[in-house]
């Protein structure tokens, strides 16, 4: 059950039962109580090519899920950021243009800044580690609070791979990121993420991320494996130093259609997103082995399997623990806490 589905309901029925008998028929139960009858159709973006392992074993599991619940529930999938760019989409959710998104928390940070430190260099140890953060209590004041702040309800979440450096140069240590022109996306954490690795950040589109490294315009980038290998930066990068520095968090996220639905529809989708969470995982490993494979065997670009982890952890914590304010240190602390 994703984003401690059992908690948040345990509250939701406590609070029904102090509730005045006249107000008790809002508190759901029966599948045309607590939201609107009738089909409904949801529009899910994202901004993942159609063969990326967030729309094949993502949104395309979710479109499946719900046709065969057949609960009056159907998706549209507009992929590749047909809706808009990641730092727009969210607004879109919040004013109800957009319905459901697959964004990453460093976005969603734009209208809600803790949730941005799931993003945070080494917060997680890895994809399975904020798979537990969202099933264990820990998330739990996070959720809501973003829920609160913004209308915008959590379904699930999932890693869509960890974070590695490439470069022309191999980066084995933080001293070898010194004079460096790294791309980092830009936004406020990921920004700090730089500082704490030790990286000179430059702002570069990722659409233009090929040309600008190919150029000269930077030196490096940090993303994903398959971010990398879907745009092709293995021809213009010599090496890549798996420093596995963030967990790359997607939320599903839905706007105010969520209140719309009866239980019945609502508990069809959570159903169907519970599946791609648990999904897309194993399809990102998968996809990520095929890659790596396909490198080693083409030597198109060299893999630095000897990095530093221990040294980039350490002195990533320090600078976050020194430079989060007070509620951005309790989500950071929450998450650390989650750790096996």
């Amino acid at each position: 059950m994703s984003v401690n589905r059992k908690a948040r309901r345990g509250v939701a029925l406590a609070a029904c039962a102090i509730l005045p008998l006249v107000t008790l028929a809002a508190c759901g139960g029966d599948s045309d109580e607590g939201g609107a009858s009738g089909d409904v159709e949801i529009r899910l973006a994202h901004s993942y090519t159609e063969a990326q392992p967030q729309h094949r074993c993502g949104a395309q599991v979710i479109v499946d899920e719900l046709k065969k619940a057949d609960a009056g529930v159907t998706v549209e999938v507009f992929p590749a950021s047909q809706l808009g760019a990641d730092a727009d989409r969210i607004s879109s959710v919040v004013s109800g243009d957009i319905d459901m998104d697959i964004q990453g928390a460093s976005a969603l940070g734009a209208v809600y800044e803790p949730v941005a430190v799931l993003d945070a260099a080494y917060a997680f140890d890895d994809g399975e580690h904020l798979t537990r953060y969202f099933e264990d209590e820990a998330s739990q004041d996070l959720v809501q609070g973003f829920e609160e702040e913004t209308g915008v309800h959590t379904l699930g979440a999932w890693s869509a791979g960890m974070r590695h450096f490439t470069a022309n140069d191999p980066i084995r240590r933080p001293q070898d990121l010194d004079g460096l022109r790294m791309r980092f996306p830009p936004s406020p954490q990921f920004l700090m993420n730089a500082k704490a690795l030790g990286a000179k950040a430059t702002d570069v589109a990722y659409e233009e991320l090929f040309l600008a490294l190919q150029q000269g315009t930077v030196d490096g980038q940090e993303n994903p494996i398959t971010n990398i290998d879907s745009i092709s930066l293995q021809e213009v990068q010599d090496f890549i130093s798996l420093s596995s520095h963030q967990a790359n968090s997607n939320l599903i996220i839905i706007g105010e259609v969520w209140n719309k639905l009866s239980d019945e529809q609502k508990e069809a989708l959570q159903t169907a997103v519970d599946a791609a969470v648990e999904q897309v995982p194993g399809c990102v490993e998968e996809d990520e082995q095929k890659i790596l494979d396909k490198w080693k065997k083409s030597g198109e670009i060299k893999i630095v399997d000897d990095v530093d982890v221990e040294a980039f952890r350490t002195q990533v914590d320090s600078y976050l623990r020194d430079n989060f304010n007070k509620e951005q240190l309790a989500v950071y602390e929450g998450i650390r806490g989650s750790a096996e």
